[in-house]
């Protein structure tokens, strides 16, 4: 078996495809339960639909959409042609629990929107980023503040096996899932400003958004968020799965 140094150049997502890609919002402030109302959710829209917009995407925002309808959107954009896009962003903003989202009525598992756009059932997105974002609970827990102790990093070796000229990938790669918390925990939205993560997010998408390695990017989000705290001093924690199979970078297009 071969492998790569570490020194090697690394593999990016090719972006210069005719079009940056589709990006789909979908926002819920009001729920057939008037009690759920959620407000402040039209700011994080509001500057999600900015941000993706300057760095190239073609952004469509839906607000309050019941679940047929939302599987609707899914399904629409899941058939379509992304042959001349680089990537796909999909967010939700709304209440959720442990692996589902809440539309306009109904709850919908996450896993069944996702697997919309695996290779298997979306060809033309095959080796490309397919990118959710989901601003919603995860759970009915808190993370209380702790105080740590300085540690030194450990460095890690890391190796890369030599790839073929000629390769297959599972249908399941090239998928990045951000969370703006960690599974079985609440997350925080302020009723004027939005939440936590969304603004934390799309204020590092316009300094940084077009030059920093987003996965690198989505960690610096991480610890803005980490060190907010909410109003009787709890905090949140928000994290991200990658199955990214190469660096993904959103560089102004020529």
């Amino acid at each position: 078996m071969r492998y790569l140094s570490k020194t090697g150049p690394p593999m990016e997502y090719q972006m210069n495809h005719d079009r940056r890609g589709l990006a789909l919002i979908f926002n819920h402030e009001d729920f057939a339960n008037p009690d759920k109302k959620r407000r402040g959710t039209n700011k994080d829209r509001d500057i999600l639909r900015d941000s993706f917009q300057d760095l190239g995407f073609e952004v469509r925002c839906h607000d309050n959409k019941k679940k047929a309808e939302v599987l609707e959107e899914i399904s629409k954009a899941a058939a379509a042609n992304h042959a001349d896009a680089d990537c796909f962003v999909c967010i939700f903003l709304s209440h959720g629990d442990e692996g589902e989202i809440e539309a306009y009525d109904k709850k919908i598992q996450i896993k069944k929107i996702t697997d919309a756009f695996r290779g298997d059932e979306c060809k033309s997105l095959i080796g490309k980023p397919k990118i959710f974002i989901f601003q919603a609970c995860a759970g009915d827990k808190s993370e209380d503040p702790v105080t740590g102790m300085m540690a030194e990093d450990s460095d890690e070796e890391e190796v890369m096996e030599e790839a073929a000229n000629i390769y297959t990938i599972p249908a399941g790669a090239d998928f990045l899932m951000c969370y703006s918390v960690a599974p079985g925990f609440k997350a925080f939205r302020h009723t004027e400003t939005g939440s936590f993560y969304i603004q934390d997010l799309c204020k590092l998408l316009q300094v940084d958004g077009s030059t920093m390695e987003f996965t690198e990017l989505l960690t610096q989000v991480n610890l803005a968020v980490s060190r907010r705290t909410f109003n009787t001093f709890k905090k949140q924690m928000p994290c991200f799965t990658s199955l990214l199979t190469k660096n993904l970078y959103f560089r102004p297009k020529k």
